[in-house]
């Protein structure tokens, strides 16, 4: 069921219906878990069990860690975490670890065939598993006593405007917004209608209308672009990713804004970063902070050298890589975006940026380094595999003059320039959003300039021109 659809807008109103009808909370809150389970067995109904399974482990998993002495407690997380990444091992990490080993076995010569599991990726699986282990963890280092509810705790893990794409939401920010419920009043409910608006709006018009086609064009051409065809690809692929997971954010924070719940923030003007430390506290904010918490600092974080840092920094990134998904080319993305940190970390450590006084030259140059970074491993994000990636790269540095051209991909020069003006309003609008919530800025627009903009908005949606795709981060 996509946001996008028609069946989730009739989804929607019924839910907000019985939601603002006459009765009590615990009923409200029975509605809204159902309605949560409903959703996601829209996309395939035995996978609910997988759902159900993630809760009931760490729901019991947590209260034993609790009631546990202190060399026990370790043997209950143990076991949260052997299912919840047992899951994952299975369903998202299989087919890549049995085809890897096979590759082995036949590089020292034993020529063995396996057959390939073909197990279905359930949706979402990496956002519920990661949230529920979140709850035992805090569990665990003792930042949260077990809920009281289970049913409470049932629907902070299924919620449904977050369920299969984030933000990842911890247990301590949820659960106590379940306790009663909040009265949205009109101003809220409409901050709420306009983010999603904006979130369908990134994601029908920019990502899927503008961006799309080019960039599928190019990757579908990766052996014989030029050099403007694949700068163009890979420009408009970090546009598309990021209106697209932008928008899938924006439009889950809107949803649970209606129903009166506050979700975190998941974007704040990533392409706007001067740095990758800096960029990492903009872009997929919730993974990036639960990898934080729950991976580089139990790990030992800074707290024990500029080695062991820069390990650690490696470390994290890397399997927050293999989280996107069971390819080489995530593995190489998460070891790119360790590198850069790694590089960032030595280079501030120099006595050169030590001693340089703050310039804004030095800014602008720190914003085109990270921007161009990020850009190249966002081309091996994309790639099926090593060898795309390989090709579009080398192709963006080889400045070659092969059958594609940058006017021949989209086939009219002025759709190219519709596209490039849209890419560059979208980053002058980072810029301007860079120290600015979006929050505030809708609330303090007057109420005839939010009205203009949903409907210029909604006209672009109903004439969008894109295939209404499933965003992206729903493969992960």
């Amino acid at each position: 069921m996509l946001f996008n659809s028609l069946t989730f807008l009739l989804f929607f109103t019924w839910v907000i219906a019985v939601h603002y009808a006459p009765i009590k909370w615990s009923l409200k809150k029975g509605h809204l878990l159902l309605a949560s389970y409903v959703f996601y067995a829209a996309w395939n109904p035995p996978f609910v069990l997988l759902l159900w399974l993630s809760t009931l482990v760490d729901w019991q998993v947590a209260k034993k860690i609790n009631q546990q002495q202190r060399n026990k407690r370790k043997y209950w997380l143990w076991l949260s975490l052997s299912i919840n990444l047992g899951m994952l091992l299975v369903f998202k990490y299989a087919d890549f670890l049995l085809a890897n080993f096979q590759l082995l076995l036949n590089y020292f010569g034993i020529n063995l065939v396996f057959a390939e599991p073909g197990l279905i990726l359930p949706m979402g699986i990496s956002f519920f598993t990661f949230q529920t282990l979140s709850y035992t963890l805090d569990v665990y280092y003792k930042r949260l006593k077990p809920w009281h509810g289970f049913w409470d705790y049932a629907l902070f893990v299924s919620f449904f405007p977050q369920l299969v794409a984030g933000p990842i939401v911890r247990a301590k920010s949820f659960l106590p917004q379940l306790i009663k419920q909040t009265q949205v009043g009109i101003n809220q409910f409409s901050i709420g209608i306009t983010f999603f608006i904006i979130g369908l709006f990134q994601k029908m018009v920019m990502a899927d209308s503008f961006f799309a086609p080019i960039v599928n064009q190019v990757f579908e051409n990766h052996a014989t672009i030029d050099t403007a065809s694949s700068w163009l690809g890979a420009l408009f692929f970090s546009g598309q990713i990021f209106c697209d997971f932008s928008g899938y954010s924006l439009c889950a924070i809107g949803l649970a804004m209606c129903l009166g719940f506050v979700l975190p923030i998941n974007f704040r003007s990533p392409f706007a970063a001067i740095g990758f430390s800096d960029l990492w506290q903009r872009w997929h904010i919730s993974l990036s902070s639960w990898l934080r918490d729950y991976l580089y600092i139990p790990l030992g974080g800074n707290r024990s050298g500029n080695f062991k840092r820069y390990r650690n920094l490696m470390i994290t990134m890397l399997l927050g890589g293999l989280w996107h998904g069971a390819a080489w080319t995530f593995v190489l993305w998460g070891a790119l975006h360790g590198s850069y940190l790694v590089l960032e970390q030595l280079f501030k450590q120099s006595k050169f940026v030590q001693n340089m006084k703050p310039k804004v030259w030095v800014d602008f140059v720190m914003w085109l380094s990270t921007f161009m970074a990020v850009m190249l491993a966002f081309v091996v994000f994309r790639a099926i595999d090593l060898s795309q990636a390989w090709d579009i790269i080398s192709a963006m540095f080889s400045f070659t003059d092969n059958s594609i051209n940058a006017v021949t991909v989209v086939k009219q020069d002025t759709w190219l320039l519709l596209v490039c003006v849209s890419f560059l309003l979208m980053m002058l609008s980072q810029w301007m959003m860079r120290n600015r919530h979006l929050s505030d800025v809708v609330d303090q627009s007057h109420a005839v300039i939010r009205a203009v903009f949903i409907t210029f908005a909604l006209l672009l949606i109903s004439l969008s021109t894109g295939n209404s795709n499933a965003f992206i981060y729903f493969q992960f």
